[in-house]
Protein backbone atom coordinates (compact mmCIF):
# COMPACT_ATOMS: atom_id res chain seq x y z
CA UNK A 1 0.00 0.00 0.00
CA UNK A 2 1.40 3.02 -0.67
CA UNK A 3 2.09 5.93 1.90
CA UNK A 4 0.65 9.08 1.85
CA UNK A 5 2.81 11.70 0.85
CA UNK A 6 4.67 13.48 2.76
CA UNK A 7 6.86 16.76 2.14
CA UNK A 8 8.95 18.56 3.97
CA UNK A 9 7.47 21.46 5.69
CA UNK A 10 10.28 24.10 4.73
CA UNK A 11 9.89 23.57 0.79
CA UNK A 12 6.07 23.48 1.33
CA UNK A 13 6.20 26.84 2.96
CA UNK A 14 8.13 28.58 0.23
CA UNK A 15 6.19 27.06 -2.51
CA UNK A 16 3.05 27.85 -0.85
CA UNK A 17 2.85 31.81 -2.16
CA UNK A 18 4.40 30.76 -5.17
CA UNK A 19 1.57 27.88 -5.97
CA UNK A 20 -1.46 30.35 -4.80
CA UNK A 21 0.10 33.23 -7.32
CA UNK A 22 -0.15 31.17 -10.13
CA UNK A 23 -4.30 31.64 -10.61
CA UNK A 24 -5.05 31.65 -14.05
CA UNK A 25 -2.96 30.90 -17.25
CA UNK A 26 -2.48 33.00 -20.28
CA UNK A 27 -0.64 33.05 -23.26
CA UNK A 28 2.92 34.84 -22.12
CA UNK A 29 4.15 38.19 -23.17
CA UNK A 30 5.98 39.36 -25.46
CA UNK A 31 8.67 39.64 -22.67
CA UNK A 32 8.36 35.86 -21.02
CA UNK A 33 8.37 34.48 -24.89
CA UNK A 34 12.32 36.46 -25.54
CA UNK A 35 13.02 34.94 -21.79
CA UNK A 36 11.94 30.74 -22.56
CA UNK A 37 13.42 30.75 -25.64
CA UNK A 38 16.36 29.16 -24.56
CA UNK A 39 13.96 26.77 -22.39
CA UNK A 40 12.69 25.88 -26.65
CA UNK A 41 15.78 25.33 -27.40
CA UNK A 42 16.61 22.65 -25.50
CA UNK A 43 13.37 21.51 -24.27
CA UNK A 44 11.36 21.97 -27.94
CA UNK A 45 7.89 23.75 -28.01
CA UNK A 46 6.29 20.88 -26.18
CA UNK A 47 8.01 18.23 -27.51
CA UNK A 48 11.60 17.71 -26.63
CA UNK A 49 13.58 16.18 -29.94
CA UNK A 50 16.88 16.68 -27.84
CA UNK A 51 17.82 12.73 -26.44
CA UNK A 52 17.93 13.03 -22.24
CA UNK A 53 16.17 16.26 -22.41
CA UNK A 54 12.34 16.21 -20.91
CA UNK A 55 9.41 17.75 -23.31
CA UNK A 56 7.99 20.17 -21.14
CA UNK A 57 4.68 20.66 -23.00
CA UNK A 58 1.30 19.43 -20.67
CA UNK A 59 3.16 19.77 -17.58
CA UNK A 60 1.48 21.71 -15.24
CA UNK A 61 2.03 25.18 -13.71
CA UNK A 62 2.73 23.92 -9.52
CA UNK A 63 4.93 20.60 -11.16
CA UNK A 64 7.03 23.47 -12.96
CA UNK A 65 7.27 26.03 -10.35
CA UNK A 66 8.42 22.92 -8.08
CA UNK A 67 11.42 21.58 -10.36
CA UNK A 68 13.00 25.00 -10.74
CA UNK A 69 12.88 25.63 -7.23
CA UNK A 70 13.99 22.70 -6.40
CA UNK A 71 17.23 23.84 -8.94
CA UNK A 72 17.34 27.14 -7.77
CA UNK A 73 18.11 25.64 -4.33
CA UNK A 74 20.13 23.23 -5.30
CA UNK A 75 17.64 19.88 -4.29
CA UNK A 76 17.72 18.68 -7.50
CA UNK A 77 20.95 18.30 -9.65
CA UNK A 78 20.98 19.02 -12.91
CA UNK A 79 24.23 21.31 -14.04
CA UNK A 80 22.43 23.32 -17.09
CA UNK A 81 19.54 24.11 -15.38
CA UNK A 82 21.02 24.59 -11.68
CA UNK A 83 22.93 27.10 -13.46
CA UNK A 84 19.56 28.38 -15.44
CA UNK A 85 17.49 29.14 -12.05
CA UNK A 86 20.04 30.37 -9.85
CA UNK A 87 19.25 33.94 -10.25
CA UNK A 88 15.94 33.36 -10.47
CA UNK A 89 13.38 35.54 -8.17
CA UNK A 90 9.97 33.61 -6.62
CA UNK A 91 8.05 35.76 -9.06
CA UNK A 92 10.52 34.17 -12.09
CA UNK A 93 10.09 30.70 -10.83
CA UNK A 94 6.00 31.31 -11.41
CA UNK A 95 6.11 33.33 -14.36
CA UNK A 96 8.67 30.30 -15.70
CA UNK A 97 5.91 27.61 -14.70
CA UNK A 98 3.00 29.60 -16.31
CA UNK A 99 4.52 30.27 -19.40
CA UNK A 100 6.03 26.16 -19.95
CA UNK A 101 2.14 25.75 -18.74
CA UNK A 102 1.11 26.95 -21.98
CA UNK A 103 3.04 24.96 -24.29
CA UNK A 104 0.81 22.05 -26.20
CA UNK A 105 1.65 18.29 -24.87
CA UNK A 106 3.89 16.21 -26.70
CA UNK A 107 3.00 13.56 -28.82
CA UNK A 108 3.85 9.89 -28.28
CA UNK A 109 7.19 9.13 -29.35
CA UNK A 110 8.07 5.70 -31.70
CA UNK A 111 4.97 3.66 -32.67
CA UNK A 112 2.60 2.39 -30.63
CA UNK A 113 2.94 -0.02 -28.18
CA UNK A 114 2.52 -3.73 -28.96
CA UNK A 115 0.01 -6.31 -27.26
CA UNK A 116 2.58 -8.08 -25.34
CA UNK A 117 4.16 -4.28 -23.66
CA UNK A 118 1.01 -3.30 -22.92
CA UNK A 119 0.21 -5.89 -20.99
CA UNK A 120 3.32 -5.36 -19.11
CA UNK A 121 3.14 -1.85 -18.17
CA UNK A 122 -0.65 -1.93 -17.55
CA UNK A 123 -0.03 -4.73 -14.93
CA UNK A 124 2.92 -2.25 -13.37
CA UNK A 125 0.31 0.83 -13.82
CA UNK A 126 -1.96 -1.10 -11.64
CA UNK A 127 0.79 -2.59 -9.46
CA UNK A 128 2.55 0.34 -8.40
CA UNK A 129 -0.43 2.45 -8.53
CA UNK A 130 1.23 5.13 -11.11
CA UNK A 131 -2.50 6.40 -12.30
CA UNK A 132 -3.13 7.34 -8.25
CA UNK A 133 -1.24 9.61 -8.10
CA UNK A 134 -0.10 10.49 -12.44
CA UNK A 135 -4.19 10.84 -13.25
CA UNK A 136 -5.69 7.90 -14.58
CA UNK A 137 -4.47 8.72 -18.01
CA UNK A 138 -0.94 9.95 -16.55
CA UNK A 139 -1.23 13.55 -17.46
CA UNK A 140 -0.54 15.09 -14.21
CA UNK A 141 -2.24 17.12 -12.05
CA UNK A 142 -1.29 19.70 -8.95
CA UNK A 143 2.39 19.25 -8.38
CA UNK A 144 2.59 15.73 -10.02
CA UNK A 145 4.16 15.66 -13.88
CA UNK A 146 2.94 14.52 -16.52
CA UNK A 147 4.27 11.20 -17.55
CA UNK A 148 2.29 10.81 -20.70
CA UNK A 149 4.31 10.81 -24.28
CA UNK A 150 7.16 11.71 -22.02
CA UNK A 151 10.78 10.81 -24.25
CA UNK A 152 11.47 6.98 -23.09
CA UNK A 153 15.05 7.39 -22.18
CA UNK A 154 14.10 10.36 -19.65
CA UNK A 155 11.68 7.97 -18.43
CA UNK A 156 13.84 5.38 -18.05
CA UNK A 157 16.51 7.23 -16.77
CA UNK A 158 14.53 8.97 -13.89
CA UNK A 159 13.23 5.73 -12.73
CA UNK A 160 16.25 4.31 -12.45
CA UNK A 161 17.61 7.31 -10.72
CA UNK A 162 14.68 6.91 -8.23
CA UNK A 163 15.51 3.29 -7.93
CA UNK A 164 19.01 4.30 -7.17
CA UNK A 165 18.03 6.90 -4.90
CA UNK A 166 20.38 9.22 -6.55
CA UNK A 167 17.57 11.30 -8.01
CA UNK A 168 15.68 12.80 -4.81
CA UNK A 169 12.09 13.71 -5.33
CA UNK A 170 10.59 16.10 -2.93
CA UNK A 171 9.14 13.27 -1.01
CA UNK A 172 10.04 10.25 -1.04
CA UNK A 173 7.03 8.63 -2.78
CA UNK A 174 8.57 7.89 -6.33
CA UNK A 175 12.02 6.60 -4.65
CA UNK A 176 10.02 4.02 -2.48
CA UNK A 177 7.87 3.42 -5.64
CA UNK A 178 10.76 2.65 -8.05
CA UNK A 179 12.43 0.04 -5.48
CA UNK A 180 10.03 -2.34 -6.53
CA UNK A 181 10.56 -2.45 -9.98
CA UNK A 182 13.50 -4.17 -11.57
CA UNK A 183 15.51 -3.03 -14.70
CA UNK A 184 12.98 -4.92 -16.88
CA UNK A 185 10.08 -3.54 -15.40
CA UNK A 186 11.79 0.40 -16.47
CA UNK A 187 11.97 -0.76 -19.40
CA UNK A 188 8.76 -1.73 -20.04
CA UNK A 189 7.14 1.21 -18.04
CA UNK A 190 9.17 4.05 -19.83
CA UNK A 191 8.59 2.20 -23.33
CA UNK A 192 4.71 2.48 -22.97
CA UNK A 193 4.09 5.67 -21.16
CA UNK A 194 6.07 6.95 -23.88
CA UNK A 195 4.13 5.67 -26.62
CA UNK A 196 0.58 6.95 -24.77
Amino acid sequence: MRRPIRAARGLVSALGGLLLAGAALAAPDAAMQERLAPCIGCHGAGTSATEGVPSLGGQLPDYVVTQLFQFREKQREAPPMNEVAAGFSDDDLRAYADAVATLPPPGRSGPAADAALTERAQALVAKHQCNSCHGPDLAGRDAIPRIRAQREEYLAKALAGYKSNTRPGYDPAMNEVAQGLSDADIKDLAAYVSRL
